[in-house]
Formats: C-alpha cells, structure tokens, sequence
C-alpha cells in the first residue's frame, strides 16, 4: 500500500452488499463470503454487512452454520450490520432481537417526503446508530436535507443500478453533495460503484449485460472532498466526469486529483465527519482495480 493517504481516504469504505443485484448472492453465500474477506489482505477496505430488516432471521440461521470457521461473527469479534429497514414496528422489534456476534452499527431508509425523513428519525435515532436516509436527487432536496439536519440523520445517495438510466448525472451527484455540504449532513453511496474511475462497463454479470457509464468511486470521494472544502459544483462536476487514470495519484502524503493535493488529515476529516463510504454487492471487483491502479500491492501468491 502507497502511504497513510490510500488508508485514510479507503479504510473501511466499502460495505458489503452481496445480497443485491447484480451480484444477489443467497444469504448463506453472502454470509461465507463475507467472512472469507474478513481474512484477506484488504479486510482493512471492508465495512459493514448490509441486510434488509425481514432476511435478519435467514442472516442469524446463515451465521449459525458457520460458527467457528475464520471470520465468523463472535461476541469477540462482531459483525456490524447496516440495516435496510422502515419506520415499522416489526423492523424495530427483529432489530432488537440481535443474537451475540451481530451489531447493529447502522440503519438505512428510503422518505421522499418531509413527513417521511422524520417518521424513519423518529423511530431509530433514538437507538444510537447513524441513520442514512435515501433521497431521490431530485425535487425539493433542500427542505429534506433540512428535515434530515434536524433530525441529527444522514443522507443516502443512489449512484447507480442495473440499468443506464439508473445512474443519476454527473450534474446531479454533483448537486446532492455540494448540497449536503451547505446542510452539514454526512452522506454515503450505494450502487454503481464497483470501479475506481469513471468508465463504461457491463452492468450486470449476464452474458448479454447491458453496458454503461458507471461513475468512479474515486471520482466521487474526490467530488465530495471538494465539496466539502466550498469548491463550486462546476468543479465537482469536472471532477466526476474525469476519466484518465493519470488525473488521480496517491504520493504517500496525499491523495492528488487533477493537481489538486487532498492532504492525509482532509481525508480522515473526509470519511469521518462527511464522506462515510459506499455499498456494493462486489469487493472484489473494486480490490482488483485499485491493484491495476497500482493503488494497492498486487496479490501475493501462495
């Protein structure tokens, strides 16, 4: 690994998102998965498990099978868990119900509405772990960041999908992130970042996929480092849309985009205070391209 700055800027930045599409691996293979990559060389990458609220009891029997192998979840060594859930009071109850080796250490919700943002506050705020909330990236993105700051919540970004249209402009990120900043409100990602630099790729794992453009999850760290040092969104927006490898360098002291230096204390300031991380169904795929990037040491054969 090249410096503190790669390890500031990608420590635990990915969360894994094994059950969605397009990956949409079963639970226990997600589960197998995730513990194997708890004793890789890049384990370091590697956030928290992402499970929906209603598959929490297939997560527990999963986990159950595999008790005592390497990576397994123990009260020692816990897995954190990010929740997809609603405001519901069976969501609340099956969170409540954790076995040991399993924690809650955050919860993600969908409002497209003010009432929406503080009904899914309301019901988990009060449980001591962030709330991510998911926004649409348009309409009235002021008055819900509002309603998020308020209610001491976070903000969700979706990046990308299975499909083109799925992924929101570079204009639009741009516009959620420097808003974000004016509101102080933190912010993860979720989909379509599986890559570190903007590029067309498949968007599925089928044969015949779909190809588009997929923002880089590079890209869009960077966009967020300098939006949250007041840069304009036309600057974010050239930021996102940059795709030559050569416009993006870590020198052991800072991550350098377009010539612009993102010292090691603005990157930790970055992911603690602003820039949380992003979900994915891969951690592979991401791994494998910082290596080809020459960002992380290739692997060494056994």
């Amino acid at each position: 690994m090249k410096g503190e700055a790669t390890r500031a800027l990608l420590a635990r930045i990915v969360d894994h998102a094994g059950l969605f599409p397009p990956a949409g691996l079963g639970m226990a293979e997600a589960v197998a998965e995730y513990a194997a990559l708890r004793g890789t060389a890049e384990a370091w990458m590697l956030g928290r498990f992402v499970v929906p609220a209603a598959r929490l009891d297939a997560l527990r029997t999963a986990c159950e099978r595999i008790a005592g192998a390497p990576g397994a979840p123990t009260p020692v060594h816990p897995w954190e868990l990010s929740l997809l859930a609603g405001a519901d009071a069976g969501d609340l109850a099956a969170a409540a119900a954790l076995p040991p080796g399993l924690v809650l250490d955050a919860v993600e919700g969908k409002a497209a509405s003010f009432e929406e943002v503080e009904a899914l506050l309301a019901a988990w705020r009060p449980r001591g772990v962030p709330v991510y909330v998911e926004l649409p990236p348009h309409g009235d993105l002021e008055a819900l960041l509002h309603a998020v700051r308020r209610g001491d919540g976070r903000a969700k970004l979706r990046t990308g999908g299975v499909t083109p249209e799925a992924f929101p402009a570079p204009e639009d990120v741009a516009r959620f992130l420097a808003a974000c900043a004016r509101h102080r409100v933190p912010v993860k990602f979720t989909a379509g970042l599986h890559h570190p630099l903007r590029a067309e790729h498949p968007l599925t794992y089928e044969k015949d996929a779909p190809r588009g453009v997929m923002h880089g999850f590079l890209n869009v760290f960077a966009a967020a480092a300098l939006a949250r040092a007041g840069a304009p969104e036309a600057e974010l927006v050239a930021v996102l849309r940059e795709a030559d490898p050569a416009a993006f360098a870590f020198d052991g002291t800072a991550f350098v985009v377009r010539g612009r230096r993102l010292e090691q204390a603005a990157l930790l300031a970055l992911r603690e205070e602003f820039a949380a991380g992003f979900g994915s169904c891969s951690f592979r795929e991401p791994v494998a391209d910082l290596r080809a990037l020459g960002v992380l040491a290739p692997a060494v054969s056994a």
